[in-house]
């Protein structure tokens, strides 16, 4: 048996130590991505900005998204991995962002693609004929997810999963006999379910939610407060037309946005789910001091891109690093060709169970 190479070694132990190199510069781009999403609600809420015109314009852009019947988004980093290091510039040796998360991060994409009966803004719940979400990385789809009526299809990219995390996943036949959902997920085959069935045991689900006066305060007054901080922050200007797409702009300080944004936030902690919470005054002192400025593209009257500029945040030159949401119509989703029929609940207890660590890889893939 051929030996293996040192650094084939190296590349598989990768996944051991995954998660913890990566946390620092994922939660830098989920900070950046935050103020991308506060710009975007911010500014198509808030008529009162400095420049009227470009405020109308922005709100009426987004409100016509609502009246088409069916809509796509897709969102992900316009950049490359050598780029995108560069957030983490000054992370403590040993602690930099591993080369294989910055073209995993540089290369995904996030596509949605909805449908309905009625306009969405009309829509409810009984209208939506159809629903498809994929995720993609640089080697190909990662999980695609469909709804076509009372069905939910479920299709695992098991390669592009494997090279993502640099880690082999359990082969089929090395699964319990009793793995049927399991290994129809880790064959590549399509899986389906009913739709409902994905909700069903959900808690609360069938009841009626209590209401909670004092919780609805908070959640009001922290909504005035955010519009306020982004009336006050954002810049917005019309810089007109290309590409046969008209174009709008709002800058703002990084630092000053989204640490504005926390503390606006910050009565609403107790109001979160389990588990999650909200960075410290501490954790955001370093935040770059540096204005970010993201570009509306409106074209037909809809919104169709939004690009915020990142460049500044990584002290970089390059002219290509964006996140980037674009906007179009979405396709209808169709059911694939042959699925099986799986149990989620069994699927569930199978995962727990079926991805145990690989010893000949150091560790288990996630």
């Amino acid at each position: 048996m051929a030996a293996t190479r040192p650094s084939e070694a190296s590349e598989r132990r990768t996944p051991a130590h995954f998660p913890e190199n990566a946390i620092p510069a994922i939660r830098k781009t989920l900070a950046a991505t935050t103020a991308a999403a506060a710009i975007l609600a911010g500014t198509a809420a808030c008529g009162t900005a400095e420049n009227l015109s470009a405020a109308q314009k922005l709100t009426q852009a987004v409100d016509r998204l609502g009246q088409h019947n069916s809509l796509s988004f897709e969102l992900g980093l316009d950049t490359d991995a050598a780029t995108l290091q560069k957030l983490d510039s000054g992370a403590a040796p040993g602690k930099e962002m591993p080369d294989q998360v910055a073209e995993l991060l540089a290369g995904a994409r996030v596509s949605v693609s909805v449908q309905s009966k009625k306009p969405l803004q009309d829509s409810s719940d009984t209208d939506i004929t159809g629903m498809a979400m994929k995720v993609s990385g640089p080697d190909g789809d990662l999980l695609e997810y469909r709804q076509v009526g009372d069905w939910a299809y479920l299709r695992a990219g098991v390669k592009s999963l494997e090279k993502a995390v640099g880690s082999k996943l359990p082969a089929a036949d090395e699964l319990p006999p009793d793995s049927t959902a399991l290994k129809q997920i880790l064959g590549g085959g399509w899986v389906k379910m009913p739709a409902d069935s994905l909700t069903k045991d959900a808690p609360g689900k069938g009841t009626t939610p209590s209401r909670n006066p004092a919780a609805d305060a908070r959640k009001k007054k922290a909504l005035k407060g955010l519009q306020e901080l982004l009336t006050r922050e954002v810049q917005l200007k019309d810089t007109g037309t290309k590409d046969g797409a008209g174009h709008i702009t709002a800058t703002a300080s990084f630092r000053t946005l989204i640490t504005g944004l926390v503390d606006e936030l910050r009565p609403l902690a107790d109001d979160l789910p389990k588990g999650a919470s909200l960075p410290t005054s501490q954790d955001l002192k370093d935040a770059p001091d540096k204005e970010v400025t993201a570009d509306f593209a409106v074209k037909d009257g809809a919104l169709s891109e939004v690009s915020v500029d990142l460049a500044a945040l990584a002290d970089t030159k390059s002219d290509k690093f964006s996140l980037r949401l674009r906007v179009g119509k979405g396709d209808q989703a169709t059911a694939p060709a042959q699925a099986t029929q799986i149990d989620p609940s069994t699927l569930t207890t199978q995962l727990r169970g079926g991805l145990a660590p690989q010893p000949a890889l150091g560790g288990s893939p996630f």
